[in-house]
């Protein structure tokens, strides 16, 4: 098989693994922390915000949320933040990772679509900023509704930081991880780079950052290439098991029998849409997006081309909704990933709970961008030309 599209995936996953091992999230966190500190949620909200710059920057779900949960969930419940919603925050914020460019699904998806990675990247930015927005907008109602469900933190911690430090703090630690965010998406948007050169210049700004806020020791080096290289191990692993599925699966005559099956659907165009897009929920609360993604995308978008769909509209769709894939049980990977790193008085119960509320968002989010498709369109329009 070939695709060179698929290259870029290694380096944004080595350009995730060095951002992650510089220590720069920790540090981004205890500056948004300050800044927000007065409001009521200051925290929830705090998690939001850098889990949307992480998202940005790795890309990595699992080490998103056991970062955040690391740093985040014990100061919350030491506050006395609710734990519902401190553990819920968490998790769908770091579920972000998959959809905010660049995103390593987003490839993967391009690697199967007509659709370009940059198109695709503009496409989700716009959904994935919508979604931070609503989760940071829940938790500033919720903890107006119930104040005693995210207390501000107490006036003698917040006047222990003065407020030319803590700009100088916003310089030193929030400013650079931005600045690897522009520089990756505003050369692939702007059309000076492509997906793969872009992905080049993340990995060369994540070493640099790396070599400034890290430990600069070569095992830590090392170890980064390592579970660089694990990583891109498994979704390549993956990727060459499904597509030996799919073209067997093809050549069998079983792509014709779903084909027929899905547009012989009562409601015609719109049946079939809902019902593509149920059997994407339905399927991740039992695998995660990488089979989801290579075992659908070769069934649904010939059916998706051969309606009239907009294909970008369908792909960003499916995007959003694989959000779910890591929240919904039985299988909901980010409900595990916190668990692991929760500290004791965490029971999965609660975490089956709290993201109860956050899986609503997303189905509100999907139901506004099928009312209103500009929302995902519009972006690449104006960018790429799309």
């Amino acid at each position: 098989m070939d695709n060179y599209v698929l290259v870029a995936i290694p380096l944004f996953v080595l350009m995730a693994r060095f951002l992650n091992d510089s220590g720069v999230t920790e540090k981004m966190f205890y500056v948004m922390r300050l800044l927000l500190a007065n409001l009521k949620g200051g925290l929830a909200l705090t998690v939001v915000i850098v889990s949307v710059l992480l998202a940005a920057t790795t890309g990595i779900v699992g080490a998103s949320i056991a970062v955040m949960g690391m740093i985040a969930l014990v100061p919350m419940l030491k506050y006395g933040y609710n734990k519902e919603l401190s553990t819920g925050v968490i998790m769908a914020s770091g579920c972000l990772g998959i959809l905010i460019p660049p995103s390593i699904m987003l490839i993967l998806m391009a690697s199967y679509s007509p659709v370009s990675v940059g198109a695709l990247f503009a496409g989700a930015l716009v959904p994935g900023l919508l979604l931070g927005t609503m989760y940071a907008l829940y938790v500033l109602i919720i903890c107006f509704i119930k104040p005693a469900y995210g207390p501000p933190v107490p006036p003698a911690e917040r006047a222990e930081t003065s407020t030319g430090q803590l700009l100088i703090m916003l310089a030193k630690y929030v400013v650079p991880p931005m600045g690897l965010i522009l520089g990756v998406l505003g050369a692939l948007f702007t059309g000076v780079a492509t997906a793969t050169e872009a992905s080049a210049i993340g990995v060369f700004i994540a070493f640099l950052l790396f070599l400034i806020f890290g430990d600069r020791k070569i095992s830590t080096c090392y170890r980064t290439l390592i579970d660089a290289g694990k990583t891109t191990t498994m979704v390549m692993l993956v990727l060459v098991g499904a597509t030996a599925f799919t073209g067997v699966f093809s050549r069998g005559g079983g792509m014709t029998v779903i084909s027929d099956l899905v547009l012989a659907m009562p409601g015609g165009t719109t049946g079939a849409l809902i019902l593509m897009l149920f059997l994407v929920f339905l399927l991740g609360m039992f695998l995660d997006w990488t089979g989801i993604v290579l075992l659908s995308f070769p069934i649904m978008l010939p059916i998706v081309q051969q309606m009239g769909i907009d294909v970008l509209w369908f792909v960003v769709m499916v995007a959003v909704i694989l959000q779910t894939s890591f929240l919904t049980p039985p299988f909901g990977y980010a409900l595990f990933y916190l668990k692991g790193v929760a500290p004791p008085g965490i029971e999965i119960v609660d975490l089956y709970k709290a993201v109860l509320p956050f899986v609503a968002l997303i189905v509100l989010a999907c139901l506004l961008m099928a009312f209103f498709p500009w929302l995902i369109t519009g972006l690449p329009a104006m960018l790429v030309g799309y």
